[in-house]
C-alpha cells in the first residue's frame, strides 16, 4: 500500500524532508505551508526560491495551504515548524487533525520560551495522543536536499514506532539510527543552537582554530551537564544528536545561528540581524528558556549563561568572553 505523508511547514528543512521521502514509487508526499501565497510561488517555480534555490520540487510532491487536503489519509505527519510558531500553528490546523490520531515526526530543534515544552510536547497537548518521534542530528537542509550524506537519529520512547520512521527516511544518502532517549535528543538539537551563537560570536572576533575547539569541549560539558539535569542519557550527548549536530552548527556556513552570532561579533545588535534574516534562529529563544531553567535549578552554564547577557542585557560579546576566559582556575571536569 502507499504510504501517504504530510510535511506540515515549508521551511528549508520541511522542502528537504519532502525531497527525500518522495524518493520511492510508493510515496504520497504532501508539503503544507501556513500561506497560500507561498504555495503560489512553490507551484509557480516548483522550487523554493527563499530558502533553497536552484533545487527543483518534483511534480510528485502535492503542495497546498489546505491542512484538509494535506492531512487526508495521511500515514505520517512531519512537523517542520519553528518551535516558537509551534503551538500556535498547531492549535490553529488542529480541528483538522483530531479524531485522526496520525503518528508525528518533529524535526524542530527548540525549546518553548514561556513553558519549556520540547516540540513533541507541544504536538502531544494540542493534537492529543499519539506516536511521537524526533529526527535530528547533523543535517543542515541545504545538503540533504541536494542528495549530500548525512545520518542522523530517529528518537522515540516507542522503538517499532522509531524503527517505522527510520525506515521511512533511510537512503542510500541519509542513514538513521533509533534512539530511546526522546529527551536527551530534543534537549541536545536545542541546546546546541545557543552554543551555534556562541561559536559564531567567536567567528565574528576573529578568534581562531583554538578558541572554537575549546568552546565545543566545553560546550558539550553544558549539554551534558543540562541533559542529565533533567533525565535525559549521558550518553545521547555523545552521538549524533549531540556532538554531532553541535560540530555540524559551529562550524557550517549554512548555520543560522552561528551566522547571527557572527553578526553580533562584528557589532550589529541583535534586532537588526533578526530582522534581514528569512528564517528562524531557534537559538536566540531557546537561550531564554535554558537561561530561566539553569537558574532555577542551580546549574553552572557559564558559555550559555554569556550568550544570554550578549542577546538580552546587550552584554558586550568581547567582554563576555573575557569574563569566561578570565573565571576561577579549576579543574577540568567533563560531566
Amino acid at each position: 500500500m502507499p504510504v501517504r505523508i504530510a510535511i506540515l511547514g515549508d521551511g528549508a528543512m520541511g522542502t528537504a524532508c519532502a525531497l527525500l521521502l518522495a524518493q520511492p514509487p510508493d510515496r504520497q508526499v504532501c508539503l503544507w505551508s501556513a500561506f497560500p501565497e507561498n504555495v503560489a510561488l512553490l507551484r509557480e517555480k516548483r522550487e523554493n526560491v527563499r530558502f533553497l534555490p536552484g533545487v527543483p520540487i518534483p511534480e510528485s510532491i502535492a503542495l497546498t495551504a489546505d491542512i484538509d487536503e494535506a492531512a487526508r489519509g495521511a500515514d505520517l505527519l512531519v512537523l517542520a515548524i519553528p518551535t516558537v510558531y509551534l503551538r500556535d500553528t498547531l492549535t490553529r490546523i488542529a480541528p483538522a487533525l483530531r479524531g485522526r490520531a496520525q503518528p508525528a515526526v518533529s524535526v524542530a530543534k527548540g525549546l518553548e520560551i514561556a513553558t519549556f515544552r520540547r516540540p513533541t510536547e507541544i504536538a502531544r497537548e494540542v493534537l492529543g495522543e499519539r506516536p511521537l518521534a524526533a529526527l535530528s542530528g547533523p543535517s543542515h537542509a541545504e545538503e540533504i536536499s541536494r542528495g549530500l550524506p548525512a545520518s542522523v537519529v530517529a528518537a522515540s520512547a516507542d522503538l517499532a514506532f522509531a524503527r517505522w520512521v527510520q525506515s521511512l527516511f533511510s537512503t542510500e544518502r541519509f542513514r538513521v539510527y533509533t534512539n530511546p532517549d526522546l529527551l536527551g535528543v530534543e534537549l541536545a538539537g536545542a541546546l546546541k543552537n545557543v552554543i551555534g551563537i556562541a561559536a559564531g560570536i567567536s567567528d565574528g572576533l576573529g578568534f581562531g582554530d583554538n578558541a572554537k575547539s575549546a568552546l565545543l569541549t566545553r560546550a558539550l560539558v553544558e549539554l551534558v551537564r543540562f541533559g542529565v539535569a533533567h533525565g535525559a542519557q549521558r550518553a545521547t550527548f555523545f552521538g549524533l544528536a549531540g556532538i554531532g549536530d553541535l560540530i555540524t552548527t559551529c562550524i557550517s556556513p549554512h548555520g543560522r545561528n552561528r551566522r547571527v552570532g557572527e553578526l553580533l561579533g562584528r557589532g550589529q545588535k541583535l534586532r537588526d540581524i533578526l530582522a534581514s534574516m528569512p528564517q528562524v534562529a531557534e537559538g536566540v529563544y531557546t537561550a531564554r528558556s535554558v537561561y530561566a531553567r539553569a537558574a532555577a535549578l542551580g546549574l553552572d552554564l557559564p558559555i550559555m549563561t554569556e550568550v544570554y547577557r550578549v542577546l538580552y542585557e546587550d552584554k558586550d560579546p568581547l567582554t563576555a568572553v573575557q569574563d569566561l576566559m578570565l573565571r576561577e582556575p579549576k579543574g577540568e571536569e567533563i560531566d
